[in-house]
């Protein structure tokens, strides 16, 4: 169900390089990291192994373990943790995805669909990563594409003899403005007449629906405009469509989540370029963008992307469609490499299913 950027190829571990006993001593150390936080030791490990072993067989192994790269100590400890590459092995090849109990399914069901009767797909999709959010302890995050708007209403307003402003209002109310470069000497009227033939057309249409509709309509000449209220349809269409702005939205929902669990002073400063990094979006968008490629979930592990090299970071997410069946955003969470992958993966999952879902079906 998952991919992920950074294959374990032939020149990285294959589960035939580790043995049954490997593979119990490494599932053990991941897991009591994913749990604790903490490196654990080979006295630990001996007494929580499933087969019998002395804590210098264990400490053999480690050794092992750490030659292929998939765990190393700490400085201060004589234990170990999984390295980036560790976590990534354990994901891929040894971890069993957990499946969503009945009760979850319902609950997040009914958050999402709560959340849809009636309110703007932002709303819902704001709901959604509020929920991810909480069912995770980590930070919900929806990468959603403005043109996912519906309109409800467009002006043109003249600012200067060569220049004009194109506001657009959505059913949520949200309104946008963009200035365009319109032919010098143009009248106000043919202004007016482009607003008015784009309000004929707009309502409860989505940025995208409404550019597909209004090129073949004027393709087919079916049009009374003159050339240039063509042009300023053209250019209110394509400048709302992404234009020089980002036509991308990023939600995040529940940041206080990353601040709950810290053990150190490393662990705020990871937390704290976490944010850094978030506030700045950009790479955000691109990571989870990267995400819109294909089904299914998206795992990226640390500095797998360089956005979270630093701050040591997970993202879980997985894209939704749109009525058309297009994929139109990623939602998913994002927190420290120590997430519970097992039971996230899932809900990630059946959340972006619950949104397409609703997405489609309402319509709306």
């Amino acid at each position: 169900m998952a991919s992920h950027d950074v294959p374990i190829g032939s020149s990285q571990v294959s589960l035939a390089a580790l043995n049954e006993r490997s593979r119990e001593i490494f599932r053990s150390i991941v897991e009591s990291y994913l749990t604790t936080g903490e490196p654990v030791g080979s006295r630990n490990l001996s007494r929580i192994l499933p087969i019998t072993l002395s804590p210098a067989s264990v400490r053999n192994v480690m050794s092992d373990l750490e030659h292929l790269g998939l765990v190393f100590a700490p400085h201060t400890s004589a234990g170990r943790l999984p390295t980036e590459l560790g976590l990534r092995f354990f994901v891929d090849a040894l971890m069993q995805v957990g499946d969503l109990t009945e009760e979850n399914r319902r609950n997040i069901e009914a958050q999402v669909v709560g959340a849809g009767s009636g309110k703007s797909v932002e709303a819902v999709l704001t709901e959604a990563s509020q929920m991810l959010s909480g069912l995770t302890r980590s930070a919900g995050v929806v990468l959603t594409a403005k043109a996912n708007a519906r309109l409800k209403h467009i002006e043109f307003v003249r600012l200067e003899p060569e220049r004009a402003l194109a506001v657009l209002v959505g059913e949520d109310g949200q309104v946008e403005n963009r200035v365009l470069n319109v032919p010098a000497g143009l009248p106000t009227s043919a202004l007016i007449e482009a607003a008015n033939f784009l309000n004929a057309h707009i309502r409860g249409k989505t940025l995208s629906d409404l550019r597909a509709e209004i090129e073949a309509t004027l393709a087919q000449g079916q049009a009374e405009l003159d050339q240039l209220t063509q042009k300023i349809i053209a250019a209110g269409l394509a400048s709302w469509s992404g234009g020089e702005t980002d036509a991308r939205q990023l939600i995040v929902r529940g940041h206080a989540n990353l601040l709950e669990d810290l053990h150190a002073l490393e662990d705020l400063e990871r937390v704290r370029s976490l944010f850094d990094a978030l506030e700045t979006q950009r790479g955000v968008i691109d990571l989870l963008g990267r995400a819109e490629g294909g089904d299914g979930v998206r795992i990226f592990i640390g500095s797998e992307n360089k956005l979270f090299s630093l701050s040591g970071s997970s993202t879980i997410v997985a894209p939704y469609r749109d009525s058309a069946g297009r994929i139109v955003g990623v939602i998913g969470v994002i927190g420290p490499t120590r997430l519970n992958y097992a039971r996230i993966i899932p809900m990630v999952d059946y959340t972006a299913r619950v949104v397409s879902r609703l997405l489609s079906g309402a319509g709306h």
